[in-house]
């Protein structure tokens, strides 16, 4: 490896520039926007104007931040590294032995790539310690970073944390990550990036509902379309860290990695740890920080398809009461309105017959199913239909077969202290080889007995002291691992199998578990109220297709609001469709509006699951509005939603972007079912009141229908319509206006 070796990664509007000289570890000199060709002398540059100036009362040496912080390189905020050996060895200084890229050994000075995969191997004998660092430039121009320590030594190392952190300009001053709670995740909130550190230490073992999700820092009043912003996640399901510092001699980062809990990891002589991956986003605008993670996420060969099946979950229809005829019935009106995959939720197994016994039971049970769950199957299959089934493979009840048998299995620091119970649950303890067996053999077997297409996994607790009872050492961190081989071992044995990564709703949506399964649960509230703000935000990671999205029945089970379909339906399209609701108790008109809903996302679905997020900044905080445009810019689908009253009658022009400015583009209403409470059509519209459905509608309880014209809407350039908009339409609160532009055959 040459002395000085610069490393240049560049694809898809984004450039990293990676400083690998003098044998350190690399430095970040550069990741942002897209720098063009970069030649030695340019790399050396950009490397050189990066190094502050000696100032008194610091180092005599300039610090040189690596992606791995150093401290005996003068680094004074949260080290890389931080362990012992007994006391020993907790500051190494590691030497770059070798980079390679892609594989290959580099023996250039410096080397270009578009998406590629760098390596750097490191070690410091002294310490006894050996690193590799990755670092790749992956689709959509996400980066992502890696770290590996080894121990060398015969005496063992104590690893108590392994951080990347990535360096982020001084425009950037101001941060956005996400608070939450059960019902409401991912609320977005603000603060000015001043001196100091702040830390988002997570300890649920779980992601949580009030994970920083993505953290990010930009230009000051960054919104969806505007302002540098870079952002960063630990891709990780158990306990994590993600922190963004800034140093009083100037110095600020944006970093993360696992959050190990005392002696978690203790690496004998040639063991190693690996730390999760830490993504990092650059874009203008959330917006783009966003669609770099879909792409990403869209590039993968596992990635599901756009053509996502319409799903009905039946806990919110029968909750604990498992009976055959009433499901049966629940599957039949189902399929009649468009329904494709049917999925049997929380009950059907051991004594659970509610939430206080039988979980970790996984047979199902002769009491509830004489015959098993073969008629039910049997008959969603020949409605043709797909079957899925709810498990919580991690949890147990104390009241259950298997806590009664192994008390030994329950994640607990001692034998005679259990932790508070959570829903009337413990953890079961995956890091015994016994039990992972034992819950691997549980599900394989009702996976042999029954054709399933899809699993609801449960998360539903946190892990609170979650211990190896024989030893009493931590062990959320096997845990994690356990539960990621597990799901590992189901879809190797079962390719087909699609799995949603449910956690008391949005409780575990990260990068890693997406890996292994095909959607998430975003929360167990389906109030479309509520879901509007958590759509928003949980797609400023994921893409609208791995959102779970249901239409819930006209009253919310979780807030006690009422709404009207056309508004839990507009609301849903925009992810997975799916419907928690009691079908059997609809009526005619509502399961008609309802088919004409499922059938409208079937026709639209190849846009809505593979279009480019969009997102509106309103100043009036009473809409909540974007959509979704196609990567060629054939079609767009908006959604303008009410959620309060605006202190003005009428917010005026309503921009549409995303389009093609030199395309022109016919730009109409979208009408399914009855019209919006209190909608007032502005003129450019081009409609007209639909009589044939007034009386039908009148003794429904619905509002009038509106009839379009021949040729409903206005034709305008992209540019016009993302420049001055269209006026909108004004209607009660908790309604959404959809709007479809699409492009016009040019003059």
């Amino acid at each position: 490896m040459p002395a000085s070796c610069y490393v240049v990664l560049a694809a898809e509007g984004v450039s990293v520039v990676l400083d690998i000289t003098g044998g350190r570890l690399p430095a970040v000199a550069h990741w942002g926007a897209d720098l063009g060709p970069v030649s030695l002398a340019d790399a050396r540059a950009l490397s050189l104007g990066g190094v502050h100036s000696i100032v008194p009362n610091q180092a005599d040496e300039p610090v040189r931040l690596a992606l791995l912080p150093e401290l005996w390189a003068g680094w004074l905020g949260r080290p890389g590294i931080s362990g012992s050996r007994a006391g020993r060895d907790w500051t190494p200084k590691f030497t770059t032995t070798s980079v390679r890229l892609d594989g290959r050994e580099i023996t250039e000075p410096i080397v270009s790539a578009g998406l590629a995969s760098v390596e750097v191997d490191a070690a410091d004998a002294a310490a006894g310690l050996a690193l590799t660092l990755r670092v790749e430039l992956a689709a959509g121009g996400v980066l992502r970073a890696q770290a590996e320590l080894t121990n060398l030594e015969a005496a063992p190392y104590q690893l108590d944390a392994l951080l990347l952190a990535l360096p982020v300009p001084p425009v950037a001053r101001e941060l956005l990550d996400f608070a939450g709670r059960w019902g409401r995740e991912r609320a977005p909130q603000r603060q000015e990036f001043t001196v100091g550190t702040h830390l988002r230490e997570n300890r649920r073992g779980r992601t949580g509902p009030d994970a920083a999700h993505v953290l990010h820092a930009g230009t000051p009043g960054f919104g969806f379309a505007a302002g540098e912003v870079w952002g960063v996640h630990t891709a990780w399901s158990g306990n994590h860290t993600h922190v963004a510092e800034r140093l009083s001699s100037g110095e600020q980062v944006l970093g993360g990695g696992e959050l190990l809990l005392p002696g978690e990891v203790v690496l004998a002589q040639g063991e190693r740890y690996t730390s999760p991956w830490l993504y990092a986003s650059y874009g203008h605008g959330l917006d783009e920080v966003a669609r770099r993670f879909h792409r990403f996420l869209r590039a993968r060969p596992q990635h599901p398809s756009a053509e996502r099946p319409v799903t009905i979950n039946v806990w919110e229809a029968v909750y604990f009461d498992h009976r055959l005829e009433p499901l049966l019935e629940l599957a039949e009106t189902a399929a009649s309105v468009g329904v494709e995959r049917f999925v049997l939720d929380d009950g059907w197994f051991g004594a659970r017959r509610d939430d206080h016994a039988g979980l970790g039971d996984w047979v199902v049970s002769p009491d509830v199913w004489p015959e098993g769950l073969h008629p039910l199957v049997n008959r969603v299959k020949q409605l043709g239909m797909q079957f899925g089934l709810w498990f919580e493979p991690e949890m147990v009840n104390p009241d259950s077969d298997v806590a009664r048998a192994h008390p030994e299995w329950v994640m607990a620091p001692d034998p005679d202290r259990w932790p508070v119970e959570s829903r009337f649950q413990q953890v079961i303890n995956l890091g015994i080889p016994a039990c992972y067996a034992y819950i691997r053999d549980a599900i394989f077997a009702v996976l042999a007995e029954y054709d399933i297409d899809y699993i609801k996994w449960d998360h539903n607790r946190d892990l609170l002291e979650a211990a190896t009872q024989a030893t009493g050492r931590p062990g959320v961190h096997e845990q994690t691992r356990a539960f990621y081989r597990l799901l590992d071992e189901i879809k190797a044995a079962h390719p087909g199998l699609e799995i949603e990564s449910c956690s008391s709703g949005g409780a575990r949506v990260d990068l890693e578990v997406l890996q292994r399964t095909e959607r998430v649960w975003v929360s167990d509230c389906i109030d479309p109220h509520e879901r509007q703000q958590m759509h928003r935000w949980t797609t400023q990671l994921i893409p609208p297709e791995m959102m779970g999205s249901h239409i819930a029945s006209r009253g919310s089970h979780t807030t006690g609001r009422v709404h009207d379909l056309g508004f839990r339906a507009a609301t849903a399209i925009f992810g997975h469709l799916g419907i928690e609701w009691d079908l059997r108790r609809a009526t005619d008109a509502e399961r008609a509006e309802l088919r004409d809903w499922v059938a409208f996302y079937k026709e639209y679905r190849g846009l809505l699951n593979r279009g480019d997020l969009v997102r509106l900044d309103s100043p009036d905080p009473s809409l909540i509005a974007g959509g979704v445009v196609a990567p060629d810019r054939s079609r767009a689908l908006y959604s303008f939603a009410a959620v309060d009253r605006s202190d003005v009658a009428v917010i005026g022009r309503l921009r549409l972007p995303g389009l093609d400015p030199n395309r022109r583009y016919r730009v109409a209403p979208l009408l399914i079912g009855s019209a919006q409470g209190g909608l007032r059509p502005p003129p450019w519209w081009g409609l007209e009141r639909d009589l044939s459905h007034e009386l039908e509608d009148l003794s429904a309880g619905h509002g009038p229908r509106l009839r379009a014209a021949e040729e409903p809407g206005v034709v305008l350039s992209g540019r016009a319509l993302a420049e001055v908009g269209l006026m909108h339409a004004p209607t009660n609160p908790d309604q959404a206006v959809l709007y479809l532009a699409e492009a016009v055959p040019a003059d």
